[in-house]
């Protein structure tokens, strides 16, 4: 193999003059304009493994299907094919430099992959990094393609691959809900509305609507993930198919179903999927729906656990960690309030969306890169939130039950259900003597003669099941 050593440069030509390469780095001349010209957040192209493998598998389908056509050689094709595949591995890490948040519309992205891949081929067919002689990035390795079709192709397969672990940690979450439910089913509860007293309930009722609400985010998390499987790949620049040949569409999606193992499908319009990018405000509108339902359920927690002496103390969390720096014994809801400040997040990432969603032109929406980077980073802040509060918070509350079931029946809520056997009109004067005197209604039930205290917790316990029409 024709390779220069470690520490030998080569040069590349554009437009703008020549730039200096080091011989160990597999990108070109538009990369390091997109470096020079773009970089402005920490985070590159590679930073999300699953949006870089998802660039290489669009590559690698991309050069089966060329091959299919006649576009490249077999030889070219099983080189391309081998470079996405160290791609994929990880090892060419080094050389995708560009930034996550370019601003070229996903050209320099696209070239960075395009450049690293075919210096690796290069490479692999014994020819110097950066002659391009037998394999080019534009010639070859984005034969078919352009930015317009392979930059959104592999944005949605990325986010279909990285919202499949947040759709099991949620799913896990609902699973802890559904065992606290059970563990709690007979904890008698005050339950509260408008953070007054109510009505009585039970403890696992709160944990089962908790665990019904996180099955049905995950539900529709999994509806709008299989929405990312019809991509814009074969429409090349705007919609036409200019610059592929006519058996290339349905080769790529037949090679992309057999490297990913996903069936990803063609638009029923390719001039809608390269012009709208509104699957991802379903995705990112699903992503803030399931933070703030989640961070309602953090709250609810710091709320029952407070105290353990000025507030409810209902719940016991796990001490995580020592909440101040300057009071001693102080443990605060930290795992709860982690879930409330990543929805704050996530929902600051929706806005960003919306707004990149509605300002595409015309024929295609040039500011993927940040719809990419949003995107990426509320379903990582939710998929890793929600994998600690479940494990490290939800499944280790214990109950004080002496404390749930002192609030219910010192409270006024126990009239509702005494309603059936006393009446409305008697329960009411008894409860307005209850609130003078600062005595319990259980109290003054059992020395009027009316209820005993066994009675009364059993017509509670009674009206903490929920009674519906069959």
């Amino acid at each position: 193999m024709n390779k220069l050593t470690q520490g030998e440069q080569r040069t590349e030509q554009d437009y703008v003059g020549e730039v200096t390469i080091p011989a160990d780095k597999l990108y070109g001349v538009n990369t390091v304009r997109g470096i020079e010209n773009l970089t402005v957040s920490p985070l590159n192209v590679a930073h999300y493994a699953q949006f870089r493998d998802a660039f290489a598998q669009v590559k690698w389908a991309a050069a089966l299907a060329n091959f299919n056509n006649d576009v490249v050689t077999k030889e070219q094709c099983e080189a391309i094919a081998k470079a996405c595949q160290e791609v994929i591995a990880g090892r060419c890490d080094s050389s995708l430099l560009v930034d996550l948040m370019e601003g070229s519309g996903g050209t320099s992205t696209n070239m960075n992959f395009n450049e690293v891949i075919a210096n690796r081929a290069q490479q692999f067919l014994g020819h110097v990094a950066g002659s391009y002689d037998v394999v080019h990035p534009n010639d070859h390795v984005n034969a078919s393609q352009s930015t317009n079709d392979a930059y959104p192709a592999a944005l949605k397969i990325a986010t279909y691959a990285m919202l499949g672990p947040l759709i099991e940690e949620v799913l896990q979450l609902a699973a802890v809900f559904d065992g606290k439910a059970t563990e709690f089913a007979d904890v008698l509860h005050l339950g509260r509305t408008c953070l007054q007293d109510a009505q009585p309930m039970r403890l696992g009722q709160l944990f089962g609507g908790y665990a019904s609400l996180t099955k049905r985010l995950a539900e529709e998390l999994t509806a709008v993930r299989d929405k990312l499987r019809t991509l814009p790949l074969g429409g090349t620049a705007i919609g036409t198919g200019f610059g592929a040949p006519v058996g290339y569409r349905a080769a790529v999606y037949s090679h992309l179903g057999e490297i990913t193992g996903v069936d990803y499908r063609a638009p029923t319009n390719s001039f809608d999927a390269m012009q709208n990018m509104d699957v991802f405000s379903r995705v990112s509108a699903e992503l803030r729906t399931t933070a703030v339902s989640l961070a309602k359920v953090a709250s609810d927690l710091t709320v029952l656990s407070s105290g353990p002496v000025g507030g409810l103390g209902e719940l016991k969390l796990p001490e995580a960690q020592a909440g101040s720096s300057i009071m001693p014994g102080k443990v605060n809801p930290v795992l709860p309030m982690a879930m409330l400040q990543l929805s704050f997040a996530v929902v600051g990432n929706d806005v960003a969306v919306a707004q990149a969603v509605q300002y595409g032109e015309l024929e295609i929406n040039h500011f993927e890169p940040v719809v990419a980077s949003r995107v990426f980073d509320s379903i990582v802040l939710l998929t890793n939130g929600i994998q600690r509060f479940a494990q490290k918070c939800v499944k280790g509350i214990q109950a004080d039950v002496e404390r749930n079931e002192k609030h219910l029946l010192e409270s006024m809520a126990v009239a509702t259900a005494l309603v059936p056997k006393i009446g409305y009109a008697r329960v009411s004067k008894l409860a307005r003597q209850s609130v003078a005197e600062g005595r319990s209604l259980v109290t003054i039930l059992d020395e009027s003669g009316l209820l005993s205290p066994e009675a009364t917790i059993a017509a509670i316990r009674k009206a903490s099941y929920p009674v519906f029409d069959a």
